[in-house]
């Protein structure tokens, strides 16, 4: 490896609280780890993570943003989006019924993660999702 080369590379993004941001934030992270085993699983979680913070917090609101960011090494990778606080629960799965067109965004997270964690208070919290690399692609059905 050369000298100033790292294996590990981190990408972040800041974004406006406007919805079209969601959309925005989706295209970046797949275009970031294209070619990568993570590229469309990231894209997704990515906009739900997104689109809750928006929808469940201060992100939303006409001064609101959140942060994305994407840390990626061999054999892992390490998203984490946050919010601007202000929301009334913590970041939760939820159990809807059949009929309900929403809840089940973080459900669809965990399944899709190794690992998932939610830091932070009223003032910002963030969600940190770790994905396996191509070792760990046959555990899901």
């Amino acid at each position: 490896m050369h000298e100033y080369t790292s294996t590990v590379r981190i990408w972040e993004l800041t974004c406006p609280g406007l919805p079209e941001e969601v959309g925005r934030v989706r295209r970046w992270t797949r275009d970031v780890l294209s070619g990568t085993p993570y590229a469309d699983d990231a894209a997704l979680i990515v906009s739900e993570l997104g689109s809750n913070a928006l929808l469940h917090s201060a992100s939303g609101s006409p001064n609101g943003s959140f942060h994305v960011s994407l840390h990626r090494s061999s054999g892992a990778l390490v998203l984490a989006v946050t919010d601007t606080g202000g929301g009334e629960t913590k970041p939760h799965v939820e159990t809807p019924d059949g009929d309900d067109t929403n809840g089940r965004g973080l459900g669809l997270v965990i399944a899709l993660a190794s690992r998932v964690e939610v830091s932070g208070d009223d003032y910002g919290r963030t969600v940190t999702v770790e994905m396996a690399g191509e070792a760990d692609e046959g555990r899901r059905p």
